[in-house]
């Protein structure tokens, strides 16, 4: 169940095979599916455990009271929902599955008994979080100062690179089961200014965005336009110190 977030911690340091079975234990715990399009957990509810997604992608997300929405972060397989969502009284966000999705939820005890047992899995989780974090300024950057081409390029370049981090991607492509309106929610386009967008990149031969799957045709290319640097998803094994040995 937790193979795309044990790949994914990977990218920061060697888990032991006894770390891996305990990641699998805890997301095996408790695993529910949500069909597309649902609240997952809505603004104002009270969280009581970390949600871990196993399969399929989800949002998060604010609504304005005049019915606008803005999408602040997608959630692919292997990212964790906040790493401690259960402090909170309630819910100052919500989020939504944009396809099916499978969720493990993870007890508060399970997670600090896996942080308690495990140095190594406690300094990869709290990596998850700041990379969470990173994510979040890069986001605010996108919205205030790339253009649309660029605001497109950026998160296409991102989303490729968080699902190849987790075993989820291939050689020039990945899942994209995003809509236009979506896109346009997550990079605050009209959905009109996301199809131009889109048709303005499919011309130039930067991507190819066909029946849910994301085709980039040189990822080189696509960083220089959306100048783009990894640096922030911090994927070159910070925490190599504190690697297994087995």
């Amino acid at each position: 169940m937790s193979q795309a977030l044990i790949r994914k911690l990977q990218n920061f340091v060697k888990l032991s095979a006894t770390d891996q079975r305990a990641l699998e234990r805890a997301g095996s715990e408790r695993v529910r599916r949500i069909g597309p399009h649902e609240d997952i957990i809505r603004e104002g509810d009270k969280p009581s455990s970390v949600m871990l997604i196993v399969d399929g992608w989800a949002c998060r997300y604010k609504y304005l009271e005049d019915g606008r929405r803005q999408i602040v972060g997608f959630f692919v397989p292997g990212d964790i929902c906040d790493l401690n969502i259960f402090l909170l009284k309630e819910m100052d966000h919500s989020i939504g599955s944009l396809t099916e999705v499978l969720i493990a939820d993870i007890s508060r005890e399970s997670l600090e008994t896996l942080m308690g047992v495990s140095q190594r899995i406690a300094q990869a989780l709290w990596w998850d979080s700041l990379v969470s974090m990173a994510i979040q300024r890069e986001w605010t950057i996108n919205l205030g100062q790339r253009d649309a081409v660029e605001r497109m390029s950026h998160l296409f370049c991102e989303m490729f690179l968080r699902q190849q981090s987790a075993g989820r991607a291939q050689i020039s492509g990945c899942e994209f089961p995003v809509t236009q309106a979506e896109l346009g929610d997550a990079t605050g386009l009209s959905t009109v200014h996301v199809n131009r967008t889109l048709q303005q990149m499919r011309s130039a031969e930067m991507i190819t965005l066909h029946n849910k799957r994301l085709v980039i045709h040189d990822l080189d290319a696509l960083m220089r336009q959306a100048m783009f640097n990894p640096n922030y998803l911090h994927l070159g094994r910070d925490g190599a110190h504190l690697d297994a040995n087995d």
